[in-house]
């Protein structure tokens, strides 16, 4: 122990010290090593929906009209985002109710087989409209299981951290989002590069797609088993015996005006923004290569991975500078340069995708005659004073290398949003009712201002016929929590955890 950590060992109280000793033990990492887990299998359980759209869409609803069947997939996948500020308020109050760890322990299970069942139900060939009936019930129960795990690994880890490095510990959590994006395109990636296209894509019981759910059942069980062993956070512990605890956390989160006004700034100052600058950064931008500029998934996909294992180390860069800095600068930097840059990032990407996609409209499709989204290119045809519109091929050679760059650039911007939020939400709100208050702006910023993002982009494409209309969304979202952020968005990093209790253990 450093001179520092005696003196301020000396100047703190009987229960803060018992809680830097469990600190100082390393346990730490064993706390973010347990949490950090089951979150990636949740994350991972939820995107491998995404990551698989283009494929199973065509196989729960009607044959025949792809662009309805995608659209009605992304809001079968969109479906998962809106439930998940209701998910936050029932695990939030149960996780200041009963604990942290109880809370993420049932969300982690049912996280885990509502994505199982996904792997084994019925398509419409087999069971017509009770099939994406179904689609829609599994993925309701995935949006509530994550609407509670996020709030109570965040709370977790951060109610046993330091005080002054709270932004590079929790910065490992929010890792765990982009890492379970990763792990579902390289589980994908690899059954992919093991069978046919046709046998990945089958519409059978025994399609390759289905792997990837089924696999959710050992890592939920391997998760559960790590998690079982973890003991309560020590402000929850010290909350919990000092009687201190809320009765109502849904109440006293909500109807206490200065904890009210908390909460909007948070959605609309913090994670409005962040939600969208994330959906962009990963999400939107594999759609957008998959389905504006024809792009081969399977290629996209690697692009998207490389991208987002390249910009990992960036998550606790800005979480460690967040704790020197602060943590507003950084979030708001971010959605400034994503509003700024977006427009030239995605013209780079349509430029090195080499196939000169200038719009998307709606064709026949030559063998159903039914309408589907084409993109198409101009070119000039001596009989016609216009320009004529065809429907451009899959794009043979793509820069890749430049491609992963762009999206590194637009990932880039997710860090800086992204790691210092989850600093900034556990300390801008009070101990008794934090995981309720911290869990809904999040989970609305995210699930409805990010998760509806694919949905909205894609029927701006449609309605317009313009490639970049689905930007104008996340754009003036971004811009809007820039300028409420920077007037009202409090500073935090100096906040300290113990120094709110009227207690002989406050400071």
């Amino acid at each position: 122990m450093t001179n520092s950590e005696r003196e301020e060992s000396a100047s703190s109280t009987p229960n803060e010290n018992a809680a830097r000793e469990e600190i100082s033990t390393g346990q730490i990492w064993q706390v973010i090593g347990a949490s950090s887990a089951g979150t990636v299998i949740e994350w991972y359980d939820f995107y491998i929906f995404g990551s698989l759209a283009t494929t199973i869409a065509p196989l729960f609803y009607p044959p025949g009209n792809d662009v309805f069947a995608l659209v009605m997939y992304l809001l079968t996948f969109a479906v998962g985002f809106v439930v998940r500020p209701f998910g936050a308020l029932f695990f939030g109050r149960i996780g200041d109710l009963v604990g942290r760890k109880y809370a993420f322990l049932v969300t982690l299970l049912l996280m885990g087989f509502s994505t199982a069942a996904v792997g084994f139900l019925p398509t419409f060939s087999q069971i017509g409209w009770a099939a994406p009936i179904l689609l829609i019930l599994v993925r309701v129960l995935q949006g509530l299981a994550l609407g509670g795990e996020y709030g109570g690994a965040v709370v977790y880890v951060a109610e046993h951290v330091p005080d002054e490095k709270r932004g590079y510990y929790t910065s490992f959590i929010q890792i765990t989002a982009s890492l379970g994006l990763l792990i579902s395109l390289a589980v994908i990636i690899g059954i992919q590069n093991s069978m046919s296209k046709e046998a990945f894509a089958a519409d059978s019981f025994f399609a390759g797609w289905r792997i990837p759910f089924v696999i959710s059942i050992f890592l939920v069980l391997m998760s559960l088993y790590i998690r079982l062993k973890m003991k309560e956070s020590p402000i929850f512990q010290h909350i919990k015996s000092s009687g201190m605890t809320s009765s109502k956390p849904i109440v006293d989160a909500f109807m206490n005006p200065e904890n009210r006004r908390r909460v909007l700034i948070s959605l609309f100052g913090a994670t409005a923004g962040q939600g969208v600058v994330w959906y962009t950064g990963q999400f939107y931008a594999l759609f957008f290569m998959q389905t504006i500029l024809r792009i081969e998934r399977l290629t996209a996909s690697y692009i998207i991975a490389a991208a987002i294992l390249g910009a990992i180390p960036f998550f606790v860069l800005f979480g460690w500078l967040s704790d020197r800095i602060g943590r507003k600068k950084i979030m708001m930097a971010g959605c400034l340069l994503a509003v700024i840059f977006y427009l030239p990032l995605y013209y780079g990407m349509v430029h090195y995708a080499g196939n000169d996609v200038r719009a998307i409209e709606s064709t026949p499709d030559p063998v159903t005659k039914e309408p589907k989204l084409s993109p198409v290119t101009y070119t000039n045809d001596a009989n016609s004073a216009a320009p004529v519109h065809t429907p451009v091929g899959e794009a043979k050679n793509p820069n890749v290398a430049m491609l992963i760059f762009l999206v590194f650039i637009q990932v880039l911007f997710v860090t800086m949003v992204y790691a210092p939020i989850a600093a900034y939400l556990v300390e801008a709100f009070p101990a008794k009712v934090r995981y309720t208050s911290m869990s809904l702006p999040y989970h609305i910023g995210n699930g409805v201002f990010g998760g509806l993002l694919p949905t909205i982009g894609l029927i701006a494409c449609a309605w317009t016929g313009n490639i970049y209309a689905g930007l104008i969304y996340p754009m003036i979202v971004a811009a809007i929590t820039f300028v409420v952020g920077s007037i009202y968005l409090k500073e935090t990093h100096h906040h300290r955890m113990w120094d709110e209790f009227d207690h002989p253990a406050a400071k």
